[in-house]
């Protein structure tokens, strides 16, 4: 059992562990934020590479379709043949579908688009002269065509297709130039701050952990010392507990000496005073009984008193150290004492009693009694029973003893008081013995049945006194359960009556 000296645990981190927790998800989300849009840069710097190699490789090949058609038209013209032909026809089919692409891939750049214009209309210029030619050529033949070679320019014109065409290929890479230096000088502004946030984020999670690591050793450090000071509480406890029930079996010890000494005194020196005082008071009344009769009347009286003044004398003898306990043993003690205890309440108290249980010493003898005693007190005070039982017997190694009854038993919130006086009482005479002693249910969950082991030794068998014992023998009843608690009560005292016969005397 650890006591705990720690606050309600309250909800919540305290407000600098908040605020830097919220700081680090922040940089985080700053730096997840920042990551995305560099990836969206390097898609849209991918796609531009992409769109100016496209654009390059489309101008490439509308030149490469004007010269394969210029050199199939001088093919077809020095063999005839329509075969050669077939380059001729594919430019002129595929030019539209290549300049369409083009003037989509440069809608963006109004520069270039008049580049591309330009080119257009050299190209479509040559397709035309060409497809002029070949007309001339199958209508007059190869001497047209030469005159027409002659008086024409046609090698300029492919000199500016192929000029407009290096043009448009050196602003793509001129284009592509600057756009990849942009993205680069972004690009490292990127990594930069991506590595300021990193950085950060790393020293906020180190601020986050050393605050961490301290609290951590800090709840540890207490933990520590809370649990030495529950260990050293605990050992208090259990010492100072150890110390009262060895101070209350001393002082059930030293009561029950007490009560003999006293009863001793009352019955010898107060026993023989009244038996002095009876004696003298019988022959001054039997002298003056002729002569006075008022004086004989009033001496009688007086001797009445005397009586009853013996018999009360006896009872507070019984109470404090029964006679029949040291005159006949145990077991008329205990048989006597049930037989009264079931005239008075009016129970059926049957006492039964097992092999030889007067071998007990005086302090065994008296702890089983007043066991037995307050057992059947707290019967005829709680347990509303009509039959109790008490077995006492010798078994191996001590006395056995078993008081059960028929009444209601006990109730769990009266066996959970912690004012259980009298059981404890029961319990420390049976620890001061060595012994133990435990309350139940009765048979069938019926009543309530009260077990008690007195251990024998070998100098209770001799019949010698006891010692006094220093301290508790080690056993399993130290700290009773909550079952084996009952509430205590006074002693129960059994008045013996006096019959009286005619002149008030006793018989």
């Amino acid at each position: 059992m650890y006591f705990s000296t720690e606050p309600a645990v309250t909800t919540g981190l305290p407000f600098y562990k908040t605020v830097l927790c919220l700081t680090c998800v922040l940089i985080l989300i700053i730096n997840g934020v920042s990551l995305f849009h560099n990836l969206g840069q390097l898609k849209g710097a991918n796609e531009i590479q992409g769109q100016t190699a496209k654009v390059i490789d489309k101008v490439q090949y509308v030149n490469v379709l004007i010269m394969d058609a210029e050199s199939s038209l001088r093919g077809y013209f020095l063999s005839g043949s329509e075969v050669y032909l077939g380059p001729l026809r594919t430019a002129s089919s595929e030019i539209d579908a290549q300049f369409a692409e083009l003037d989509r891939l440069l809608a963006e750049t109004p520069s270039q688009r008049r580049s591309l214009a330009q080119l257009h209309t050299l190209v479509y210029r040559k397709l035309d002269t060409m497809n002029q030619v070949l007309d001339v050529y199958r209508q007059g033949g190869l001497d047209d065509i030469v005159k027409i070679a002659g008086s024409s320019d046609s090698k300029s014109d492919m000199d500016e297709i192929r000029l407009q065409v290096v043009i448009l290929v050196q602003e793509q890479n001129e284009l592509l130039a600057v756009r990849s230096a942009t993205f680069a000088r972004e690009y490292r502004n990127a990594v930069f701050l991506g590595i300021s946030i990193n950085a950060m984020a790393i020293l906020v999670l180190a601020l986050f952990y050393r605050l961490i690591r301290r609290s951590y050793f800090a709840r540890a450090t207490t933990q520590r010392a809370l649990e030495s000071a529950n260990d050293k509480l605990e050992s208090m406890v259990v010492l100072r507990t150890e110390q009262l029930s060895v101070l209350s079996r001393h002082l059930i010890s030293v009561s029950e000496e007490e009560k003999a000494r006293l009863a001793r005194e009352l019955h010898d020196e107060l026993g023989a005073n009244l038996t002095s005082i009876n004696i003298d008071l019988n022959a001054v009344a039997d002298t003056v009984r002729a002569g006075a009769p008022e004086l004989a009347l009033m001496l009688d009286r007086a001797r009445a008193t005397l009586v009853e003044t013996v018999e009360l004398k006896r009872r507070i003898v019984d109470n404090l150290r029964p006679s029949l306990l040291d005159h006949l043993g145990l077991a008329a003690a205990v048989q006597s004492y049930c037989e009264e205890f079931g005239r008075v309440t009016k129970l059926d108290c049957e006492a039964l009693i097992d092999g030889d249980i007067d071998v007990a010493s005086p302090m065994h003898a008296i702890a089983v009694f007043r066991i037995v005693q307050e057992s059947l007190n707290n019967i005829a005070k709680y347990a509303c029973a009509r039959h109790v039982i008490v077995h006492l017997g010798r078994e191996a190694g001590g006395l056995a003893l078993e008081v059960s009854d028929d009444g209601v038993g006990i109730d769990a919130d009266a066996v959970a008081q912690p004012k259980s006086h009298g059981l404890l009482g029961m319990r420390e005479r049976a620890l001061l013995l060595g012994g133990s002693l435990r309350v139940k249910r009765g048979v069938n969950n019926v009543g309530t049945c009260v077990e008690a082991f007195i251990p024998l030794s070998r100098v209770a068998d001799s019949g010698e006194a006891a010692p006094h014992i220093a301290a508790p023998l080690p056993f399993n009843g130290l700290h009773p359960s909550e079952g084996d608690r009952t509430q205590s009560l006074r002693p129960y005292s059994i008045r013996r009556r006096t019959l009286r016969g005619p002149g008030g005397q006793s018989r």
